[in-house]
């Protein structure tokens, strides 16, 4: 697996002198064959894997650049495939919010996933649910680990991190002031 940094990218968008830099239409991206040039240059690194702590920074670049020569050399549509990975894309705020609501992240997090900046998450949420990104994905978390500690045999502390809550503690306090009982007493009442 190779990492490369947009420093590569740009300077071998320049060194090869190619034309396009952004792609105008998708290109499909799949698996290609390896090649004999493939096979020699990943030979090439072999004696690098021995002394890493020998490799300059200059040297990685320039190895970088060679893999990036040789992987359009065996495919043209290389290049757009990378850079349409690097494009972002806007996708439905709804459809992203949905998808992640248990999970443990962020509104900066969400606002990535959607393909637009904070502000303009914020502002788009707020338009589609008529209240801050924040106090709905608590709202609908907290609901749902109600629902789990109703339907199911999990402990508070399961429900916590299954919820998309990070601390027991926090969970414990958010649940109380939306439903006015901790999730332990609830569970206690349920049995």
């Amino acid at each position: 697996m190779f990492f490369l940094k947009d420093e590569v990218l740009k300077d071998f968008i320049k060194m090869a002198d190619i034309q396009s830099a952004q792609p105008t239409v998708l290109v499909p991206i799949f698996v290609n064959p390896i090649s004999e040039r493939l096979l020699t240059y990943l030979e090439s690194l072999k004696p690098y894997f021995n002394e890493p702590d020998n490799i300059e920074d200059g040297l990685i670049k320039i190895k970088l650049l060679e893999l990036l020569f040789d992987l359009t050399h065996a495919n043209k549509n290389i290049m757009q495939q990378l850079l349409q990975l690097k494009q972002q894309v806007r996708s439905d705020i709804s459809t992203v919010v949905e998808q992640n609501i248990l999970n443990p992240v962020s509104v900066n997090d969400l606002a990535y996933l959607s393909g637009r900046s904070l502000s303009s998450f914020k502002r788009d949420f707020q338009t589609i649910y008529n209240t801050s990104p924040s106090l709905w994905i608590r709202q609908k978390r907290l609901e749902k680990a109600k629902e789990l500690l109703t339907y199911s045999a999990m402990s508070v502390t399961d429900v916590c991190f299954t919820t998309g809550f990070e601390n027991v503690a926090h969970f414990s306090r958010v649940f109380k002031e939306y439903f006015g009982y901790t999730p332990s007493s609830y569970k206690q009442q349920l049995s």
